[in-house]
């Protein structure tokens, strides 16, 4: 790259092996470290720039064009984004949608998330792909390859991303009734209606990250759903008597909240018990098993995923850089429910006799396909057996 062709240039990306990448920067300006992935999801950068399970970390799009249908006020996955960086091909600061009520660089320079654009995403994504997830900068084109290798060195990742985004305080969202079309308490109900006896179910989610559309998904089900924060004990969810227990996602790695795997391990075979993405790490850990870390994880919304008890493929959302080990479910009671046809990780687990049960995509899926919706309706009929 020419001289003339750096200058025109205001922002660099530095990976901890040594790669430059020089783009344009929007939303915030300030120079972020953070570990650097990559989504393959073709729409969706409003619910994936939200997602809490992206906590401190730099995301590329693969998809070339970001930006274009800007921010909807209804499509948040969290109150409060948290990723730390968005890279992209194209960034379209016009979006052009009668929903849109920001821009992306708008929401990203309030809530403090870097973004650059201009750059070889492919290149990128394939260095990933080739090394794995690793260490990356965000700066000031005048930042030298040097000066940020030693910023990168100098800085890790916190392993606080699961306390940083889970609420501080429970919460209540009330089940969806008919004709009822949602309040602040009741998420975007649309007149659905309630589970398979027109009961109530009171259901304890334990926040580790949760997306938004989880708690709709629930409340669309029949579902009151009591929020709880990560590290809540398990005498305070007995408490609340709920008819089941479920785990959220979030960031991170799941071995960082030994007080949420406790709380679990306590819980299970006295309620039925539901988990999601790291909450699938965090249930499979509570029967004993081991997890590890992935070498560029899964992010996406078109990820096969074979369910082994009735033979059926389903397309999957996914966003996680930890899998369960599947050797380590030998000495539990777990069985394998669903591997991921792309390398063969478990994607699901359950304990019969507990009536627990984790899958490590999102059923919820925003963004993404509708595929696996069928697992909530799954938890329903366990706590209405209970």
């Amino acid at each position: 790259m020419d001289d003339h062709t750096v200058r025109s240039f205001d922002r660099k990306l530095i990976t901890e092996d040594g790669q430059e990448y020089y783009g344009y920067g929007f939303g915030d300006t300030k120079d972020r470290v953070s570990e650097i992935v990559f989504n393959t999801s073709m729409a969706g950068y409003q619910e994936i720039l939200s997602d809490p399970s992206y906590t401190y970390q730099a995301v590329v799009m693969t998809y070339p064009l970001i930006g274009n249908y800007g921010m909807a006020e209804d499509d948040y996955e969290a109150e409060r984004p948290s990723m730390s960086a968005l890279i992209v091909r194209e960034y379209n600061d016009e979006p052009s949608n009668f929903r849109s009520t920001r821009t992306l660089a708008e929401v990203m320079k309030e809530y403090g998330i870097a973004g650059i654009s201009g750059i070889d995403t492919r290149k990128l994504t394939r260095s990933i792909r080739d090394k794995g997830s690793r260490k990356a900068l965000i700066t000031d084109v005048k930042t030298s390859l040097e000066e940020g290798l030693q910023i990168l060195s100098r800085h890790g990742i916190p392993k606080d991303a699961v306390s940083r985004v889970s609420r501080r305080e429970a919460r209540i969202y009330e089940a969806c009734k008919p004709g009822v079309f949602g309040s602040k308490d009741t998420m975007a109900c649309q007149g659905e209606k309630y589970g398979s006896k027109k009961r109530i179910y009171n259901v304890a989610a334990i926040d580790c990250g949760m997306k938004q559309n989880i708690v709709r998904s629930l409340n669309k089900k029949g579902c009151r759903v009591t929020v709880v924060p990560w590290n809540t004990p398990a005498e305070e969810i007995r408490s609340m008597r709920p008819d089941g227990v479920f785990i959220s996602n979030g960031p991170g790695d799941p071995e960082d909240v030994p007080e949420t795997i406790r709380t679990v391990k306590s819980l299970i075979g006295d309620y039925p018990v539901f988990g999601i993405c790291l909450g699938h790490q965090i249930l499979s850990l509570a029967y004993g098993a081991k997890t590890y870390k992935l070498k560029f994880g899964h992010r996406g919304g078109n990820h096969p995923v074979k369910d082994i008890l009735t033979g059926k493929i389903e397309i999957t959302s996914q966003n996680h850089s930890y899998a369960v080990d599947k050797a380590s479910l030998c000495d539990t009671p777990l069985e394998v429910t669903h591997i991921n046809l792309l390398d063969d990780t478990v994607e699901g687990v359950r304990c019969k006799k507990d009536k627990a049960f984790s899958v490590q995509y999102h059923p919820e899926s925003a963004p993404g396909p509708q595929d696996s919706l069928y697992l909530f309706d799954k938890f329903i009929k366990l706590m209405d057996e209970d």
